[in-house]
């Protein structure tokens, strides 16, 4: 078995990946030579440079260090790719990113949160929680977290907050003290082949959860009488059946006041200052957690009010007071996950007129889901569907944004480039464009885990030219 604690130089392939750029900074963190390959320059490979780890962007074997002890790569890497296949050539020491995150996490009180959607925003409310709240914790998050810019963050304490994986059952490999699952959705069916086989991986990660620990579950989950552990709770937004819930919900200008409620414990008038009612529900789990952990009612309740936010999380980035233009980018690429965004966008802003525009990620799961993402984007006034972001697949036949497009009901619908999107916003915001039927103003949606954030800037740049 490899000890990490011999490894001095660590190489990794795909290094902007979230996941793995955690990592990249954990090694950096502790001291290791930490340098990486990946396809294209982002913002965040771009910080990684700034942080002092080499990054290049083409299959380069010349780049790629021969003196590497360590090769981390992720499954998306194609197999073919030049250096990951130098490198198994030549009996290097290569793990998936989801081995050495079990290996780091191996003698640590960890803390391991897995679903189909909502395990990023948790995760990360619940390593703010531990961290704000002076607990402290090790955070290995699938996001950037608004309040440290980062991913990944360090603590004496021996305490991981990990985000859990479902992809290439990658969340198998952890030993969670407190696991945590939000959602078992269909999702991954190019890995999994069958939504009964993906459940069954998460009944398998519930098995992991360590002897005395607790699984933290949304109420209501298929079968969740077969999850396997003894001290089990269950949350809900709402439901009084669960185990912990909110109650006295009350908004204000995209934040919400409310109550937590435990059979034998209460948490009262907590702020959360993000929108999105499925937020509610996700700090709810990260109350949960703290308060299992002994923290104090007060610590907690400043922590939830100081969260600002995870990047690309019902993201807030324009907020005009005067009901002008509420402008909010989202991850969500799931059809339950673009429920929940349209739901909660709605919900704070009723008045306002909602118009979603949405990039589909990867042609599998636009096949798998067309008829599902035409009726969640109808709870939308107004759509504008982008083409189909790719990531790791090449095209399918007759799989196109198109599929969506006509099964919409919604007549206010289009097919744009994005090109076209940025002259459309344009359109809008000189008042080419009449949204008629709310007087509250205009609320843009951007949606989706392809290169969808590239346009934010863009967009936002154009309305505050306004």
């Amino acid at each position: 078995m490899i000890e990490l604690k011999d490894i001095q130089r660590v190489y990794f392939i795909g290094i902007g990946g979230i996941g793995m750029s955690a990592l990249a900074r954990y090694f950096k963190f502790h001291g290791r030579e930490v340098s990486g390959y990946d396809k294209t320059a982002t913002p965040l490979t771009r910080k990684l440079e700034e942080e002092g780890i080499p990054v290049h962007y083409e299959e380069d074997l010349s780049k790629a260090p021969k003196d590497a002890q360590l090769i981390v790569y992720t499954p998306a890497v194609p197999k073919a790719h030049k250096e990951l296949v130098y490198y198994q050539q030549n009996n290097y020491t290569l793990l998936k990113r989801s081995e050495v995150l079990g290996l780091i996490t191996n003698s640590s009180f960890n803390i391991c949160v897995a679903g189909t959607h909502g395990k990023t925003t948790v995760s990360t409310m619940t390593a703010h929680l531990l961290q704000d709240s002076g607990y402290g914790c090790n955070a290995f998050l699938g996001g950037i977290a608004v309040n440290y810019n980062s991913n990944y963050w360090s603590h004496e304490r021996n305490v991981c907050v990990v985000e859990a994986d479902e992809y290439d059952r990658s969340f198998l490999r952890l030993s969670p003290n407190i696991a945590v699952i939000t959602s078992m959705d269909p999702d991954h069916l190019d890995i999994y082949g069958t939504p009964e086989a993906m459940e069954e991986a998460f009944i398998e990660f519930s098995g992991k959860v360590k002897p005395g620990g607790l699984l933290l579950s949304k109420y209501g989950l298929p079968r969740s009488g077969d999850l396997r552990t003894g001290n089990h709770l269950t949350y809900s937004l709402q439901n009084e059946k669960a185990d912990v819930y909110a109650a006295n919900i009350r908004r204000q200008h995209g934040s919400y006041t409310f109550d937590v409620i435990m059979k034998d414990w209460q948490l009262k008038d907590v702020e959360l200052n993000m929108g999105g009612l499925h937020n509610i529900e996700n700090v709810i789990v990260a109350i949960t957690v703290a308060h299992q952990l002994g923290i104090e009612d007060n610590k907690i309740k400043a922590a939830v009010a100081g969260f600002r936010g995870v990047k690309r999380r019902f993201e807030y980035i324009v907020k005009s007071a005067e009901g002008g233009i509420v402008f909010v980018d989202d991850y969500a690429h799931h059809p339950e996950e673009l429920r929940a965004l349209i739901t909660g966008a709605k919900n704070l802003f009723p008045d306002m007129h909602c118009t979603v525009v949405f990039q589909p990620h990867l042609f599998s799961r636009t096949r798998d889901f067309a008829n599902e993402f035409a009726a969640t984007l109808d709870m939308a006034d107004e759509v504008i569907l982008l083409p189909i972001y790719p990531a790791r697949e090449l095209p399918m036949e007759g799989v196109t944004s198109e599929m969506v497009l006509q099964r919409m009901k919604n007549e206010h619908k289009q097919l744009l480039q994005k090109e076209e999107l940025l002259k459309w916003v344009e359109g809008v915001v000189r008042g080419d464009t009449n949204h008629g039927g709310k007087s509250g103003g205009w609320l843009l949606i951007t949606a989706g885990a392809g290169d969808i954030d590239a346009l934010v800037q863009p967009i936002k740049k154009i309305i505050e030219q306004k």
